[in-house]
Parts: C-alpha cells; structure tokens; sequence
C-alpha cells in the first residue's frame, strides 16, 4: 500500500530544513550510513547528527506521528530513523531495498517527505518498483509518501537544481501489510460515517470491529 499524505509539514519546519540545507558544513557523504549492496548505489548528502539538527528532527517526528493520516495508514509503534537528504546536481540512489533492521528494530514502511518545490529541480523522482510498472512519485513540498520498506525502488539522477528531502523508517504496531491496509481501510469508512447524518449502529459496529482487530494484530 502506497500512501501520499499532502502538506505534512507546517511551512515553518520546512524553512528550517532549507536554511540547514544551505550549511554544507552539516553535511556528509550519504554512503556512510549504506549497507554493503547499497553502497555503490548511493550517491548523495546527509545531514550529521549535530545539535540544530536534532532539535528540528525531534520536531519533526512529533508533527508526522500526530498526524491523523500518519497514524491510521501505519499504526506507528515508533520512527526508528529520520534522515535529512541534500541531493545536488548529478546526484542519485540506484535501485535498493531498505535494510529490514535498523537500530535493532524491523522496519516495515519507509517514508519521503518532499522539502523542495518540484518546479525547482529536475530528476529526482522517487521511483518505486511495483509488479505492473514503476511509479515515479515527486510531490510538493510538504508532501509524504508512505510505502513498504520491502519494495525495491530508486532516485532518478538529478540533472537540474536541488532535491531536499527527509527520508525515515517506521516500526508498526502492525506487523502484517494486508492487516493494515484493512484496518486503513476501516478508518476511512470510520472517518466518512462520523460525518454522515444518520450514523445508526453502524459506526459504533465499525468502531468495534476496529477495536478488536487491534487487539487480535497489535505487536505492542
């Protein structure tokens, strides 16, 4: 299940991620953190661990678990990692897989939040690798898309401007991708009910059922 989740980020936390963007002295070279396979493939910038950006990273995680959409489509038990990506002219990720652990915790989605206004750069498509086709993503800025971290996919070569973004990983409450996609689903027929006029029985049925399926899947 692959989800865009629009305008993510207040303007103000992606102003401070372009103004940490402009410092070169923060940043350092992408293969660093790469594991054996996707180390020749990674060509990019990270930002190191350093104290304004820690600061703005722990800002950040807050506002994406306390988005409503966020938590409905990945049931989040936590954000294992948050990275800020700076990918300069000519810059790329060929096509990978994500480590399926990190800091000792499996990851099940992977994340982009898009930090540059796509007019501003050319290339730099997230490209993701689906069984009838690849699908290039490049959203506005603010913008998430959420996949699992078990598809293979690729950033396409930089040929103009800068691609900023932040790309994280998240351990779910749910360990199975089709009990989530239901329960998603169930959120939504949740979230539409609550608005309709007439709700009857049936969204405190839904409610139910939502409930006790949490309670049959959640790996807590």
């Amino acid at each position: 299940m692959i989800v865009p989740v629009a305008s993510i980020l207040s303007p103000a936390l992606i102003m401070s991620c372009r103004q940490l963007a402009g410092d070169d002295a923060l940043f350092v070279d992408g293969r660093s953190t790469a594991g054996w396979h996707a180390k020749p493939l990674k060509h990019n910038l990270q930002a190191r661990r350093s104290a304004p950006v820690t600061t703005l990273m722990k800002q950040i995680v807050t506002a994406l678990t306390g988005h409503e959409l966020i938590q409905a489509a990945a049931r989040p038990k936590n954000i294992i990692r948050l990275t800020l990506s700076r990918y300069d002219e000519g810059m790329h990720y060929g096509k990978h897989v994500d480590d399926a652990m990190m800091d000792g915790q499996r990851t099940d989605l992977s994340f982009t939040v898009f930090l540059s206004n796509p007019e501003s750069y050319d290339g730099g498509e997230l490209v993701i690798d689906e069984p009838a086709a690849e699908r290039p993503f490049k959203l506005a800025a603010g913008g998430l898309l959420l996949y699992p971290s078990n598809t293979l996919h690729q950033v396409m070569p930089v040929t103009r401007g800068q691609r900023l973004v932040l790309v994280g990983w998240i351990r779910s409450l749910i360990r199975q991708p089709a009990q989530r996609e239901l329960l998603f689903d169930l959120e939504r027929s949740i979230a539409q009910l609550r608005s309709a006029a007439d709700q009857g029985e049936a969204l405190a049925l839904l409610l139910k059922t939502r409930s006790n399926l949490l309670r049959m899947w959640a790996d807590d």
